[in-house]
Parts: C-alpha cells; sequence; structure tokens
C-alpha cells in the first residue's frame, strides 16, 4: 500500500472510532509507525487528508463516468445527472466519513463569527473551505467544460453576465444534493435520486433557451432596425 493511501485509510478508520481528529500528527504518525516528516510529505494537515478523499471521490465519479461509451453519446443535461447519480454510489461507500466530515464542516459554519457567517451567506464559506476547495476546483472546470459543450449543441443558452455564473451555479446545486443526500432517510436514498432529477432539469431549463430570449432577440432586432 502506498504512503498516502495507507495515512488516508488510518486517518478515515481513526475518525470514525474516535469522531474526531488526532490530537496531534506526530500521535498519529507514531501509531502507524513512521515519522512525522514522511506524513508531511504527502499531507501538511489532518483537513488536507479530508480534502484529498473527497477530491478523491469526484476524481472517481468523473473517470467512471467518462470511461463509459454511451456516456459520450448524451446530451450535457445527461451526462451531469449520470455524473451526480455515480457520485452518490460512490459517496454510498463512504457514507459514515463523508457524512462525519460534511457534518465539521457544517458544525464550523455553525460556530463562526457574524463576519464569517456573512461570507458563507455570500457564497464564500462551505464552498471554498479548505477540506472542499480542492474539489470545488476541480468540479467548476469540469462543469466549465460540460457548459462550453452545452453552448455548441444549443443546449445552454449564452446570456451577458450570467454565463461566466453558471459553473458556480452548477457547484451550489452539488452542495444542495450534497446536503439533501447526508439528510436523506428514505430507503435506499430514493428521494436523493429524485432530487437529483429534479435539480438537474430545472438548472437546465433556466440555463436553456426560454421564450424571455426569443422576447429579447425580437427587441434587439426592432430597436436595430427602427
Amino acid at each position: 500500500m502506498e504512503t498516502p493511501e495507507k495515512i488516508r485509510k488510518a486517518y478515515v478508520e481513526y475518525v470514525l472510532e474516535n469522531g474526531k481528529q488526532p490530537i496531534s500528527v506526530f500521535q498519529f504518525a507514531k501509531k502507524l509507525k513512521m515519522a512525522e516528516a514522511d506524513f508531511y510529505t504527502d499531507y501538511a494537515s489532518f483537513d488536507a487528508i479530508e480534502a484529498d478523499v473527497w477530491l478523491s471521490l469526484f476524481n472517481d465519479a468523473k473517470a467512471t463516468v467518462e470511461a463509459d461509451d454511451t456516456y459520450q453519446g448524451y446530451s450535457v443535461r445527461e451526462k451531469v445527472l449520470a455524473f451526480y447519480y455515480t457520485w452518490i454510489e460512490l459517496l454510498k461507500a463512504q457514507r459514515s466519513f463523508v457524512t462525519y466530515s460534511y457534518g465539521q464542516l457544517r458544525s464550523e459554519t455553525m460556530a463562526a463569527s457574524p463576519i464569517a457567517k456573512a461570507r458563507q451567506r455570500a457564497g464564500r464559506q462551505a464552498g471554498t473551505s479548505r477540506v472542499l476547495h480542492p474539489f470545488k476546483e476541480a468540479f467548476v472546470d469540469y462543469a466549465r467544460d460540460l457548459l462550453a459543450e452545452g453552448r455548441e449543441s444549443k443546449e445552454v443558452e449564452p446570456r451577458p453576465f450570467l454565463t461566466d455564473r453558471y459553473p458556480d451555479a452548477l457547484w451550489g446545486q452539488t452542495l444542495y444534493i450534497l446536503d439533501f443526500w447526508v439528510r436523506d432517510v428514505s430507503r435506499n436514498f430514493e428521494k436523493t435520486d429524485t432530487a437529483i432529477e429534479k435539480a438537474v432539469n430545472t438548472a437546465f431549463d433556466l440555463v436553456g433557451r426560454s421564450p424571455l430570449d426569443s422576447l429579447f432577440d425580437l427587441a434587439k432586432f426592432m430597436y436595430q432596425n427602427k
């Protein structure tokens, strides 16, 4: 087993057994019979380990769907749906750890100062926490590529001042789905599947062409040809 994987596995086991992070890197490394300096070769902190787990779950889901030949023929809407369904399946395999880590993030937010809470309301706390930040960056890059594909296929309507915000909107949707799944108590998380379908369909209905776009085009044409 490679050292990073060994550290991740031991860390996940520790927090699930103790409900908290180890007291210190020194004690954790000692338990693994490794030098503290060797720990820092792979991870700068315990939060960095958690960030790596979240990022790995995203990368595994993305690699899984992209390896499926049928995925390549999907519409962008279908690709996003396929990603979320696959991601949730991978989260299920590590639900205990995911609910622990996500619960810690929520607790930190609840205990934050009024200024920090104001930043959270502005979308800068949960979305860019040290633990979720690498996952967010990777997801936004993925979403940006899909949305560019959607513009080419006419599934996504370019709109001034809004188009550049679409990837962040999909990230917000991802956090909603994650939060819903963590709280979901339905059998086999059936309600989460419904939440994913409704959230994605609504999102693509909004970013797709609508009667308002046709009205705007007409108004623009009339103005230019008056």
